[in-house]
């Protein structure tokens, strides 16, 4: 089957959501939009923050494949020239608006997709939330706990709702660990060790833009773990309830040893292994460098910058409300890329290694590893999807856009709860790095914990 074919990627979700029975979860969006077969028009989208993540994956990506299921109606940007740009990228008529309020006054949206710097998401969520619209925004939600409790609020006030594009949930090796847990394939789940590496490459990328700087990102342990955060609540179903976190800056920033503003025209390129020459990238030449006078950001700072503040290591433990205990690293500067996961369990142990970058070996899979306590040691295989992020990508907005009736049997689809609980573990490792004591999720915001699901 061509899953790159819209039509024919409709047709099989259509036959697979007629062949998983109605017990499962309708996604949020059908039942906020009233999306069914037979909709006699088109989604209207309206679109905040011309990036690249705003204009490939929530932009051009959606165009191509679902422009027969959804209009923009809206573009805005406080960077006129970006706005352009995104604009004659996607290769849509709608207007354009450096005053987003202008945007909402004007514009008949049913859906406001957030893709701005994270710091900022909480303004335009709430914004969206008031003007009836709802909500589809990148992760992480927001940035500290204030934040994620007006955003609660706005939602609840406002009847709409908001929801959290966590694609890693939809990758095939990640839907097959929460399967496999349901089942009970490793009996009660008692505790987890996972540790993610990134590259000196992907990893150092983060230290040259926006992301190194804690009051933009919330650090690195919201902006990026927090994709990881979910993935845990997702597959031990149950809520986090305490974080001890340790973390610091010892590598980028500051440690290095010498540094520029930008690395164009750094006297140090012949000798920096992180020199990194935007201008042979035609495309982020013409989205940033062209357009650094609008508004002065660098999208090829020095990643030895003295002003950068977040961490590049992190060693963080988590014990859940059903008494799961989580061991977790994120290391930002690995000469490869990819995590190690095991799951501990009454019954065995599951574990995986995922390469997601300089791979030993080519593959077309994935392997996990399952391993019964008295028992055999078994490979499970799993195809990589097509795709971003392992087939997540597309996944996730064929459920978004294609059929948003499509049946949810594993749980997928992300709200707002799932968002808040994500990225609160990430501030209560931020704050408990910073305090030096454990932090209490339940202090952060208003929110009930939960304990259920797999724990011991």
């Amino acid at each position: 089957m061509n899953h790159s074919n819209p039509s024919s990627r409709r047709n099989f979700i259509k036959r697979s959501g007629t062949a998983l029975a109605g017990s499962f979860l309708i996604h949020p969006l059908a039942q906020a939009l009233n999306l069914f077969p037979g909709l006699d028009r088109k989604m209207k989208i309206a679109l905040v923050g011309t990036g690249v993540r705003g204009l490939s994956m929530w932009g051009r990506e959606v165009v191509q494949a679902y422009s027969d299921r959804v209009e923009f109606v809206g573009l805005s940007d406080k960077n006129e020239g970006r706005m352009r740009l995104g604009k004659e990228y996607l290769q849509v008529t709608c207007p354009l608006y450096l005053d987003f309020d202008q945007m909402l006054r004007e514009d008949a949206t049913d859906v406001l997709i957030v893709t701005t710097m994270d710091s900022t998401h909480h303004e335009f969520i709430i914004k969206g939330l008031k003007a009836g619209m709802h909500v589809i925004t990148e992760k992480p939600m927001t940035t500290d706990e204030v934040k994620v409790q007006a955003i609660l609020d706005a939602e609840k006030v406002s009847g709409k709702q908001v929801l959290v594009t966590f694609n890693y949930r939809y990758s095939p090796h990640r839907q097959k660990l929460y399967e496999l847990l349901q089942e009970g394939a490793i009996g009660k789940v008692t505790s987890v060790d996972f540790h993610w590496y990134l590259d000196t490459s992907h990893g150092a990328d983060y230290f040259r833009r926006w992301h190194g700087i804690q009051a933009y990102s919330g650090s690195l342990l919201v902006h990026k773990a927090t994709h990881h955060f979910d993935l845990l609540n997702w597959w031990l179903d149950s809520d986090p309830e305490e974080v001890f976190a340790y973390g610091s800056l010892e590598f980028y920033g500051k440690n290095g040893p010498f540094r520029s503003k930008t690395c164009r025209g750094c006297p140090h390129a012949s000798s920096c292994d992180f020199y990194w020459d935007i201008t042979k990238n035609e495309y982020l030449t013409k989205l940033y460098v062209d357009n650094e006078k609008y508004d002065g950001y660098l999208r090829d700072g020095c990643v030895f910058r003295e002003e950068i503040d977040s961490f590049d290591k992190m060693a963080v433990q988590i014990r859940y409300k059903n008494k799961v205990q989580v061991s977790y690293s994120l290391t930002t500067y690995s000469p490869y890329e990819g995590y190690r996961i095991a799951f501990n369990g009454t019954e065995g142990r599951l574990e995986a290694w995922i390469k997601e970058s300089q791979p030993w070996e080519e593959k077309n899979e994935d392997e996990l590893v399952l391993v019964k306590n008295f028992g055999e040691r078994s490979i499970i295989a799993v195809p990589h999807g097509l795709g971003g992020h392992g087939g997540g990508d597309t996944r996730l907005k064929d459920k978004l856009f294609l059929d948003p009736n499509q049946a949810d049997p594993w749980r997928q689809s992300a709200g707002s709860r799932d968002g808040a609980m994500s990225c609160l573990i990430g501030i209560a490792a931020r704050n408990s790095i910073e305090q030096g004591k454990p932090i209490q999720i339940q202090d952060l915001t208003s929110i009930p914990l939960q304990e259920t699901g797999r724990g011991a």
